[in-house]
């Protein structure tokens, strides 16, 4: 019968696995490794909170893309959080974690790359139900986006914790790996392949439904007399989704062929080498997904903009407040003609930041 390490603090795998821990994270080199990740963390909880309020905050974001889109976005601000818990149990650190420690370090990064892997795969599926259809959204209402959501969270947290509910290597330490020192190298295999193939059928699906959508829209063209912007809106959606997805899999592909090389005991692969230079590509993940948000969705950028503005001019607005009338109308432009929508933001005004300054989808 074998024995079981559960006992043990890592030190004692990381030395018989020969994991380096750089130990000589130390001193400016340490400190500049905390202020960079700082940087970037921060950027990522305050982007991602933007992203999710502009969701919340404009009406025409109503929609069950756009739903998914924020919870994207929630995924990414749950990876900022697995990241500073990383940041502050990671190098010279790691060898005197628990294995609980550990496993809930690790436990936190898988949780949020499922988290957004499973979430692009719910966006596809709704996609393709509006696409098929001609239109910009699909008919999913907002009681199965709400389960949707949760089944995202619920199998995203289940597959963060199979490591901790037994495929390690506590009682079998002759099958550890080498960068994960507590996790089996088939849990690792499981896991890598597991992630490249969901990420090739997303590629294939995604480009077979834009291809779709590009004939369609060209031949809809030539026979209907619909505004411009209508006939382009689910190509930009598209286009969106695409880019995002694109980030994802450069982003997070490395790491994982690393975890599949690391899985199949490549001993003479370099590995160690680059590790934490594809753990750092990962984290820039989450900081691409709100510029791509941001830049390619007029809507979503003049949504974002008006709250930062009109966050930051309260106390001359309140100034004015006795000349202006408190309650206002804010134009803005539909994807098909114009419409007056309600303004009314807390007796602000908000037309400094409004569409005129991105342009309208």
């Amino acid at each position: 019968m074998n024995e079981c390490y559960y006992d043990k603090r890592m030190d004692f795998f990381y030395n018989r696995t020969k994991t380096d821990t750089a130990d000589e994270w130390t001193g400016p080199q340490l400190i500049g490794v905390l202020c960079f990740g700082t940087f970037f963390c921060l950027f990522i909880f305050i982007s991602n909170s933007l992203v999710i309020a502009a969701v919340v905050k404009n009406r025409r974001f109503h929609f069950p893309f756009y739903y998914l889109l924020a919870n994207l976005a929630a995924a990414d601000f749950f990876a900022g959080i697995a990241y500073v818990f990383l940041m502050f149990n990671t190098g010279p650190v790691s060898k005197t974690l628990t294995v609980n420690r550990w496993f809930l370090r690790q436990g936190l990064l898988d949780t949020s790359l499922t988290a957004s892997l499973v979430n692009l795969l719910v966006i596809a599926v709704e996609r393709h139900m509006s696409i098929m259809r001609m239109k910009i959204h699909s008919n999913l209402t907002k009681k199965r986006v709400t389960f949707l959501i949760i089944s995202i969270w619920a199998i995203a947290i289940f597959m963060g914790a199979v490591p901790t509910l037994g495929w390690n290597c506590l009682c079998d330490i002759t099958v550890c790996s080498s960068l994960a020192p507590i996790y089996s190298r088939s849990y690792l295999v499981f896991w890598s392949v597991l992630n490249l193939v969901v990420f090739f059928i997303m590629v294939v699906v995604y480009i077979r439904i834009y291809m779709y959508v590009q004939r369609k829209t060209n031949v809809l063209s030539s026979h209907t007399s619909g505004s411009i912007s209508r006939r382009r809106t689910p190509v930009k959606l598209m286009k969106t989704v695409m880019t995002v997805l694109g980030a994802f899999v450069v982003c997070w592909t490395p790491g994982l062929v690393v975890l599949l090389l690391d899985g199949l005991n490549c001993t003479d692969c370099g590995i160690q080498n680059v590790k934490r230079w594809f753990l750092l590509l990962a984290l820039l993940n989450s900081v691409m997904n709100p510029i791509i948000y941001s830049y390619k969705d007029d809507e979503m950028w003049a949504t974002m903009k008006r709250m930062i503005c009109c966050s930051s001019e309260d106390k001359s607005q309140e100034r004015r407040s006795s000349r202006i009338p408190s309650t206002v109308l804010c134009r803005s432009t539909d994807m098909s003609g114009h419409y007056i929508e309600d303004g009314i933001i807390q007796g602000t005004i908000c037309g400094k930041g409004d569409l005129g300054d991105k342009g309208n989808s």
